[in-house]
Protein backbone atom coordinates (compact mmCIF):
# COMPACT_ATOMS: atom_id res chain seq x y z
CA UNK A 1 0.00 0.00 0.00
CA UNK A 2 1.18 3.26 -0.76
CA UNK A 3 -0.14 7.12 -0.09
CA UNK A 4 0.41 9.47 -3.03
CA UNK A 5 0.77 12.90 -3.66
CA UNK A 6 -0.73 13.92 -7.20
CA UNK A 7 -2.09 15.98 -9.18
CA UNK A 8 -5.77 16.06 -10.33
CA UNK A 9 -6.30 17.28 -13.65
CA UNK A 10 -10.03 17.30 -13.32
CA UNK A 11 -10.01 19.36 -9.98
CA UNK A 12 -6.75 21.52 -10.35
CA UNK A 13 -5.69 20.23 -6.67
CA UNK A 14 -2.81 18.68 -5.29
CA UNK A 15 -4.64 15.61 -3.88
CA UNK A 16 -3.17 12.50 -1.51
CA UNK A 17 -4.43 8.91 -2.87
CA UNK A 18 -4.24 5.46 -1.81
CA UNK A 19 -2.79 2.92 -3.86
CA UNK A 20 -2.44 -0.74 -3.73
CA UNK A 21 0.05 -2.79 -4.99
CA UNK A 22 0.44 -6.06 -6.41
CA UNK A 23 4.78 -6.68 -6.77
CA UNK A 24 3.36 -10.75 -7.54
CA UNK A 25 4.35 -12.48 -11.00
CA UNK A 26 0.76 -13.78 -10.75
CA UNK A 27 -2.33 -12.12 -10.90
CA UNK A 28 -4.89 -11.75 -7.33
CA UNK A 29 -7.88 -12.09 -7.18
CA UNK A 30 -11.15 -11.20 -5.04
CA UNK A 31 -8.82 -8.35 -3.36
CA UNK A 32 -10.71 -6.61 -0.43
CA UNK A 33 -9.35 -3.82 1.50
CA UNK A 34 -10.52 -2.22 4.72
CA UNK A 35 -9.47 0.39 5.78
CA UNK A 36 -9.78 2.93 9.11
CA UNK A 37 -8.28 5.77 10.78
CA UNK A 38 -8.15 5.82 14.67
CA UNK A 39 -6.21 7.21 18.07
CA UNK A 40 -6.83 6.45 21.21
CA UNK A 41 -9.12 9.18 21.33
CA UNK A 42 -11.07 9.21 17.68
CA UNK A 43 -12.14 6.60 14.88
CA UNK A 44 -12.77 7.34 11.38
CA UNK A 45 -16.10 5.06 9.67
CA UNK A 46 -14.78 2.25 7.96
CA UNK A 47 -14.36 1.99 4.35
CA UNK A 48 -14.62 -1.25 2.28
CA UNK A 49 -12.98 -1.29 -1.47
CA UNK A 50 -13.32 -4.39 -3.58
CA UNK A 51 -10.88 -5.28 -6.85
CA UNK A 52 -12.17 -8.18 -8.56
CA UNK A 53 -8.66 -8.85 -10.68
CA UNK A 54 -5.25 -6.95 -9.84
CA UNK A 55 -2.64 -7.80 -12.92
CA UNK A 56 0.74 -9.18 -11.83
CA UNK A 57 3.36 -6.23 -11.06
CA UNK A 58 0.44 -3.70 -11.10
CA UNK A 59 -1.29 -1.44 -9.12
CA UNK A 60 -4.66 0.49 -8.48
CA UNK A 61 -5.94 3.32 -6.89
CA UNK A 62 -7.81 3.06 -3.67
CA UNK A 63 -9.58 5.73 -2.63
CA UNK A 64 -8.53 9.60 -1.97
CA UNK A 65 -7.47 10.32 1.84
CA UNK A 66 -7.85 13.47 3.07
CA UNK A 67 -4.48 15.08 4.68
CA UNK A 68 -6.51 15.63 8.23
CA UNK A 69 -6.62 11.96 8.76
CA UNK A 70 -2.51 11.95 8.92
CA UNK A 71 -2.63 12.87 12.61
CA UNK A 72 -4.42 9.25 13.26
CA UNK A 73 -2.48 6.20 12.32
CA UNK A 74 -4.14 4.98 9.19
CA UNK A 75 -4.53 0.49 8.70
CA UNK A 76 -5.53 -1.04 5.81
CA UNK A 77 -6.53 -4.42 5.83
CA UNK A 78 -5.98 -6.34 2.56
CA UNK A 79 -7.39 -9.80 1.45
CA UNK A 80 -7.07 -11.47 -1.86
CA UNK A 81 -6.94 -14.85 -3.74
CA UNK A 82 -3.73 -16.01 -5.26
CA UNK A 83 -3.54 -19.78 -6.57
CA UNK A 84 -6.75 -20.42 -4.98
CA UNK A 85 -4.65 -19.69 -1.46
CA UNK A 86 -6.48 -16.78 0.90
CA UNK A 87 -4.12 -14.48 1.94
CA UNK A 88 -4.52 -11.41 4.41
CA UNK A 89 -2.33 -8.64 5.21
CA UNK A 90 -2.65 -5.66 7.21
CA UNK A 91 -0.42 -2.14 6.21
CA UNK A 92 -0.16 0.55 8.84
CA UNK A 93 0.92 4.48 8.63
CA UNK A 94 1.38 5.29 11.78
CA UNK A 95 0.94 8.87 13.00
CA UNK A 96 2.14 12.11 11.43
CA UNK A 97 4.19 9.61 9.02
CA UNK A 98 2.65 11.01 5.82
CA UNK A 99 4.29 14.09 4.69
CA UNK A 100 4.83 16.05 1.96
CA UNK A 101 8.23 16.19 3.58
CA UNK A 102 9.14 12.67 3.08
CA UNK A 103 7.92 11.71 -0.38
CA UNK A 104 10.23 9.36 -2.24
CA UNK A 105 9.57 7.99 -5.78
CA UNK A 106 7.89 4.80 -5.93
CA UNK A 107 9.08 2.77 -9.01
CA UNK A 108 5.86 0.45 -9.63
CA UNK A 109 3.64 3.65 -9.77
CA UNK A 110 6.09 5.93 -10.87
CA UNK A 111 5.19 8.76 -8.80
CA UNK A 112 6.19 10.28 -5.61
CA UNK A 113 4.45 8.45 -2.05
CA UNK A 114 4.93 7.04 1.24
CA UNK A 115 4.65 3.14 1.08
CA UNK A 116 2.96 1.71 4.35
CA UNK A 117 5.00 -0.94 6.81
Amino acid sequence: MAVVFEYNDIYKTDDWNVYIINQKDIHIEMVVIVSKGFSKKKQTSIMRKKIDVLSANSFAKVEWIQPELFKLTNQFQVTFFANNTLYDKTFTFKKNTIRENDLKLIPEINKRGILAK
